[in-house]
């Protein structure tokens, strides 16, 4: 789909699969033990992402999304198959995978700008070095003026950047993102999207990015990997085809419905085959004598 004579969708995702692969999944498959009952949560995921691509995981609950996250950040150990980092096995944690989730991760007893400082101190800056590179990302996300403030004194979406700034700082090769703006309001929400895709479009960084929202996943998205679950398995993999850069104005876009109905569709049609209570949900009794009406 051609949209301008700027933007060539079919030229654009060459040129990302052209770049080399930054993170390769070989059949890879989670399996979670409780008591004597085995569960597949990811089931023998094939996928490779491209060095500065932009990806958002989507699927019902249950599918693994989540896990797959945990995973690539080294935080879970997984069941088998491979899982590389330019072409390095993945065997724990590391700088240069960072992780954003939804709650917020800050040291509460830290200012602002000790959180940033914290990671370049573990890998052995010194103080002077991990201030100046603390100072820079706080500049990067605004927080200039609240550098000595502490987390309890910030809103939510004031938290999230600093948790990115905390990640970004370490210079990571990828960046995950686990729902990391599922907890704040539409306006802050729409505010860190934008900001995101700033700081994406400008820095050398790869970001996998997990969200149950339809238009985050394919306002952000290079391109999209729908889950199914039980067990979680790739659906289908979606190039979004959309200009950039993105604006809000495109979600009312017919291009941009087009894709919202389909990737809706993946995702929920599973649901109530997952979830058989949802199917008989008990008629409320009354409880109150207040009104009729009501």
């Amino acid at each position: 789909m051609n949209h301008s004579n700027e933007y060539d969708a079919k030229e654009y995702f060459q040129k990302i699969y052209e770049r080399p692969v930054i993170l390769e999944a070989k059949q890879l498959s989670q399996v979670f033990k409780h008591d004597k009952i085995e569960r597949t949560v990811l089931n023998k995921i094939d996928l490779k992402i491209h060095k500065r691509e932009f990806i958002c995981v989507i699927g019902p609950s249950g599918c693994g999304k989540s896990t797959f996250s945990r995973v690539v950040a080294g935080l879970d150990p997984y069941h088998s198959g491979e899982i590389l980092v330019d072409g390095e096995k993945i065997t724990g944690p590391s700088p240069e995978r960072g992780m954003v989730f939804q709650g917020y991760t800050l040291f509460p007893w830290k200012t602002v700008k000790e959180n940033v400082m914290f990671g370049p101190l573990m890998k052995g800056a010194s103080n002077a070095l991990a201030e100046a590179n603390a100072r820079e990302w706080i500049n990067i996300i605004g927080l200039e003026k609240y550098e000595n403030q502490y987390p309890h004194q910030l809103s939510g979406g004031m938290k999230q950047r600093v948790a990115i700034a905390r990640a970004l700082v370490n210079e990571p090769k990828i960046l995950l993102m686990d729902e990391p703006f599922g907890a704040l309001d539409p306006h802050t929400r729409q505010k860190m999207q934008k900001h995101l895709m700033d700081l994406w479009q400008n820095i050398d960084i790869t970001i996998i990015f997990v969200t149950h929202d339809m238009d985050e996943a394919i306002l952000l998205a290079d391109r999209i990997v729908a889950l199914k679950a039980n067990p979680g398995e790739i659906k289908e993999i979606i190039e979004v085809d959309l200009p950039r850069p993105r604006n809000f104005d495109l979600i009312q876009t017919a291009e941009f419905k087009r894709l919202k109905e389909h990737v809706n569709h993946l995702v929920h049609a599973q649901e109530d085959e997952l979830d058989p209570a949802l199917e008989d949900l008990p008629k409320i009794p009354r409880m109150t004598q207040i009104s009729a009406n009501k």
